[in-house]
């Protein structure tokens, strides 16, 4: 079930690209620099809650996948796929979480660290604020997971922070960012 998320997250990456009018971007094979990710969740309206208020997304709207047609290109076996699309960032290269909620029931996973499953397993965010990051993830009702926020070993920059939070599904969210001044 979890490589069929992922097959999902890529065909819908591959007709976002595709409804992309094709220019150069800078030398690029690609017609956009970003890329949208595709996140099947167990309650449209709670993921949406979440990554808006607590993570800081915003809204962008949304769309709806016909049963049939998502049969006929292999995204669900006929479910019809209910979308709200979110964006951080501002323009045309911001990034895009399309938030998939489908008729019935998908497979919950649990996912006890990143190395649990194959696959993706994490989203990265970089926050300018650590404490503006742990104020809206505390207003929200989100409390970071183990030892987080931690500054990030030597090798990498002391001077950042990591804060690894989950999802209502249970997904991991990481949030890199200056540490914290408490």
């Amino acid at each position: 079930m979890k490589t069929d998320v992922c097959l999902s997250a890529f065909i819908s990456l591959l007709l976002t690209l595709a409804a992309v009018a094709h220019g150069d971007h800078h030398g690029s094979p690609f017609s956009e620099p970003t890329i949208d990710l595709g996140c099947v969740v167990s309650d449209l309206d709670a993921a949406a809650e979440f990554y808006i208020e607590a993570i800081g997304f915003q809204e962008a709207g949304g769309f709806q996948v016909d049963g049939d047609y998502a049969k006929e290109v292999g995204l669900t076996n006929g479910q019809t796929l209910d979308i709200k699309v979110l964006t951080l960032g501002e323009g045309e290269e911001a990034t895009r979480l399309k938030l998939m909620g489908a008729e019935g029931r998908s497979r919950k996973i649990k996912n006890s660290y990143v190395t649990t499953t194959l696959g993706f397993s994490y989203i990265t965010i970089f926050v300018k604020s650590t404490d503006e990051a742990l104020a809206r993830l505390k207003k929200a009702g989100v409390k970071p997971i183990a030892n987080s926020p931690k500054a990030l070993p030597a090798n990498l920059n002391p001077e950042m922070a990591l804060t690894i939070v989950r999802d209502p599904d249970g997904n991991f969210v990481e949030l890199v960012g200056p540490k914290p001044s408490s």
